[in-house]
């Protein structure tokens, strides 16, 4: 195995909850450099600062790029891949890392890719060839495994789209979702523990809420009038999640600061380290929104789904997952069906919660050659490749 720099790019608390152990199993291997790139809604004070939380967790940073515009706007989205690419493209060209890691779909991470591009750096992508329809983020996904070199999907089927979409077996691996490694490496906060450092009765039925704008919409939250049409006539304590940073965001932020101050039981936080908002879905009785989490993460804590309109449309999902179009008699309904499910026996197709390991290993012993970088579509049928050390 030989000695290799591998930078990666956290964008904001959403992404470095999925590649905190990843990181750690790439931190701890010998031959390893790893450069941690912080940028994006880490670095800002209306997102919670969460920088803060990665210096905590002990690692070292090695660039931090302010690029987020304060706008709740697409012209600021498009915009802040444009100051992310600039400042990228000096600090890439300065660490000239032998790979690249990003993560899913977020808008911001076509930035490093494309400076990638351009330095010839590979680039290895962690949870392609999954589909969210109702949302930029599928178009910036499948971008990203056109520009991505390797390849760790979180399901059999997201592996086999990677592959129809002509890249060769050997770049690809289904590791699952490094997400999940949090619910098996790490002792989740208990009910009286998260109960005292949230404020908040945990005893109580709890409904967590994570929604975020819907950014194929020209209005990105059309949908939510719906969703809190139907919390107003919920009895349970509700506990909101900041949404992400997103044109509409601002506009979904005010509404649930708004909703907040004129119901007691419910609560509004900006940010969440990912121990504690596992913990607290853990804890919960439902979760309600269009996150990914209720998609990806859910079914290994057995909690019953309810999934709001477009935005996550097309993924996989489990049994706990209930879907409901953005109409408030329909969220109700598919909320108390949902409370009664019985969930015993039931598996997720998004992993077993080892991915951090498969991932660094993997990094850590292909091969860094020309192979690597000159990508070629396989004849349909034709299987051939590399196989990392068992």
């Amino acid at each position: 195995m030989s000695d290799r720099t591998i930078a990666v790019v956290t964008t904001s608390r959403a992404d470095y909850g999925h590649l905190y152990w990843p990181l750690r199993e790439l931190a701890s291997r010998s031959n390893i450099r790893l450069r941690l790139i912080v940028l994006g809604a880490h670095l800002s004070p209306e997102f919670g600062n969460t920088i803060r939380e990665i210096e905590k967790d002990g690692f070292t940073i090695s660039a931090r790029i302010e690029c987020l515009l304060s706008s709740d706007s697409d012209v600021g989205m498009a915009k802040t891949i444009g100051l992310a690419t600039l400042s990228l493209a000096d600090t890439l060209g300065s660490i000239r890392p032998d790979l690249l890691l990003l993560i899913a779909d977020r808008y911001e991470m076509l930035a490093p890719a494309s400076v990638a591009l351009a330095l010839r750096i590979p680039i290895a992508h962690i949870e392609g060839g999954e589909v969210s329809e109702g949302a930029v983020d599928d178009a910036v996904r499948n971008a990203l495994t056109k520009m991505s070199h390797i390849h760790f999907t979180p399901t059999e089927q997201a592996r086999r789209r990677v592959l129809a979409m002509g890249e060769e077996d050997w770049r690809v691996f289904r590791v699952g979702a490094p997400s999940l490694d949090h619910l098996v490496r790490r002792t989740l906060p208990s009910q009286t523990q998260l109960s005292e450092q949230l404020g908040l009765d945990l005893a109580r039925p709890t409904i967590v809420v994570a929604t975020h704008p819907v950014t194929l919409l020209e209005d990105t939250n059309a949908e939510a009038d719906a969703l809190f049409g139907a919390l107003q006539q919920l009895t349970h304590q509700i506990v909101f999640c900041f949404p992400n940073a997103d044109s509409g965001s601002r506009a979904l932020i005010r509404r649930a600061q708004s909703f907040c101050q004129k119901q007691e039981d419910a609560h509004l936080f900006v940010n969440l380290d990912h121990l504690s908002y596992w913990g607290l879905l853990a804890q919960a009785d439902l979760l309600l929104g269009n996150s990914s989490s209720g998609i990806m993460e859910s079914a290994s804590l057995t909690l019953p789904t309810v999934n709001i309109g477009l935005r996550q449309q097309g993924r996989e999902r489990a049994a706990n997952v209930l879907d409901a179009r953005p109409l408030t008699d329909e969220i109700l309904a598919t909320i108390k069906r949902a409370l009664s499910l019985s969930l015993s026996g039931m598996t997720n197709p998004y992993g077993d919660g080892n991915a951090g390991p498969q991932i660094a290993r993997i990094l850590a012993e292909i091969p860094l050659d020309d192979k690597l970088l000159l990508k070629r579509a396989l004849p349909l049928g034709e299987t051939t490749g590399w196989e990392p050390a068992r």
